[in-house]
């Protein structure tokens, strides 16, 4: 379901420029160079014979953390002045975004408060809890974690790390774009998981700045897609948030959405929805056929091109973002036989 067309990264949008540029971009990759690791994109034999196109896997899953969030993290904390870092870090989280968080403070010395809805997998609460940070369980929803995050920035002064909508987040994810382009100079198509939008935003806008005919598509599960309702909406509107084996691609994008609309909007090409029976067959290939431990939201482009979502048609990228997938849902996953 095709819902847009690509922009050139120069066009403006409202009377504005994009919000993120290839600038931002590329003194972020400066910002964090050693800070985090440069993940290797590897083949995938496998789906490879089955797309009959070239495609590689971008592991993220090889970051300090499990997944692509230290990122944009770590950007954005070092982008901040003494001050603020001091004042104490916080931040609302589906769970990789506050591990990152929770892993940059502590590597800088600083402390972290992670807010997190019910929802969040028990795996990545502890994960979060075994760096040191301090936890607040608020509600069933990111909505209600982030009412905890500005709660907590009013009374106490803590420095908000915002999961996606920001800048500095934004830069320090799409500088895993950077790398794509550095990697696959020949690239056609990016798959990449899409929920608030700072991982596809970033990387859109890396890949249209310097390969602009390259396609960018968002996957996203059917339960509870808010970037996805955003974009047919043409505004940032309420979804409800829903248990998914794609947990970490839940919560709204924000009815403020200063950042990432603008930039999925204008620059994805596609955005595919998938069902939990596709995303469990994305976790139990990845595990089967490519030897990684994958978690639901890092799965999904797996799991379009096994379940022929996707047409690719050159040299293709699928941007494998996590692997905290709580380790007993996993056993029980790739038990099953079924497809």
């Amino acid at each position: 379901m095709t819902i847009m067309k690509s922009a050139s990264p120069s066009r403006v949008i409202e009377n504005t420029v994009l919000p993120v540029s290839l600038t931002d971009l590329e003194r972020a990759a400066t910002r964090i160079e050693g800070r985090v690791v440069r993940t290797p994109l590897v083949p995938s034999p496998s789906l490879s014979v089955r797309s009959d196109q070239p495609v590689r896997l971008k592991l993220e899953t090889r970051q300090p953390i499990g997944a692509f969030k230290l990122r944009g993290a770590m950007n954005a904390i070092l982008s901040l002045d003494d001050a603020a870092r001091r004042r104490g870090l916080v931040t609302a989280s589906t769970g990789n975004h506050g591990r990152a968080v929770a892993y940059a403070a502590r590597e800088l010395g600083v402390p972290a408060t992670i807010c997190m809805s019910s929802l969040v997998p028990a795996n990545k609460v502890e994960a979060i809890r075994s760096l040191g940070a301090d936890i607040r369980i608020v509600g069933a929803s990111q909505d209600d974690a982030q009412d905890e995050v500005e709660r907590l920035v009013q009374s106490s002064s803590l420095t908000p790390i915002p999961p996606f909508d920001d800048v500095n987040v934004v830069a320090g994810q799409g500088t895993i774009g950077l790398e794509l382009i550095e990697d696959l100079p020949d690239l056609v198509t990016v798959l990449v998981p899409l929920s608030g939008g700072g991982l596809a935003g970033g990387i859109s806008v890396a890949v249209k700045a310097l390969k602009p005919q390259a396609r960018i598509i968002g996957i996203s599960m059917e339960r509870g897609a808010a970037m996805h309702a955003a974009i047919a909406a043409g505004k940032p509107v309420a979804v409800r948030e829903e248990e998914t084996l794609a947990d970490s691609l839940g919560g709204g994008i924000g009815l403020s959405n200063r950042v990432t609309l603008a930039l999925c909007r204008d620059l994805l090409d596609d955005v595919i929805l998938l069902t939990e029976a596709e995303i469990a067959a994305g976790i139990r290939h990845a595990a089967r056929d490519e030897g990684e431990v994958v978690e639901g939201a890092g799965a999904v482009g797996i799991a379009a091109i096994l379940a022929d979502k996707v047409k690719l048609s050159g040299p293709t990228a699928v941007i494998v973002s996590g692997s905290n997938i709580d380790p007993a849902v996993h056993r029980n996953l790739i038990g099953r036989s079924t497809r």
